[in-house]
């Protein structure tokens, strides 16, 4: 081969290679920063990820928030009317935070599919749910009449 016909391959598969590299790169970034939708339902059946970043929905169960008087800590149960799934909050929830109401929590689940929420989001008013809270109640038998007051 000559000469000058190998340093153009050479410098072919160099940039075949930064670019490889520079794609694979970019998957895997991408791949830490995804964090998926799971229903309680899902959750129980253990279909979510362990340790992972995750999002939960569903509504907060009447009676299941309980703060701690010493410092930000809350611990609250979401439902989709089917299954219940433990959640715990270090921090200042959203206002509109109250039990009976559609949220979505982004955490790590923990043992016994505890949820340890960095992030909590409300419902910002009464006509709005989460799409993915809505499509996780309607896929357990619980139409919008239901769930909306």
């Amino acid at each position: 081969m000559h000469p000058i016909r190998k340093q153009r391959l050479k410098i072919v598969l160099f940039i075949v290679a930064g670019f490889g590299l520079a794609i694979g790169l970019a998957l895997f970034a991408l791949q830490e920063n995804i964090n998926l939708f799971y229903s309680p339902t899902q959750i129980v059946k253990g279909e979510a990820p362990q340790s992972t970043l995750i999002r939960a929905g569903g509504m907060v169960v009447e009676g299941s928030v309980k703060r701690d008087p010493q410092s930000l800590k809350v611990a609250f149960q979401i439902t989709d009317y089917a299954e219940t799934v433990d959640v715990e909050y270090d921090g200042i929830l959203p206002d509109l935070f109250r039990e009976g109401q559609g949220i979505v929590a982004q955490g790590r689940l923990g043992a016994g599919n505890r949820l340890a929420a960095s992030e909590v989001l409300a419902k910002h008013d009464e006509n709005y749910m989460p799409p993915e809270v809505t499509d996780a109640l309607e896929q357990a038998g619980y139409g919008k009449d239901h769930y909306s007051k």
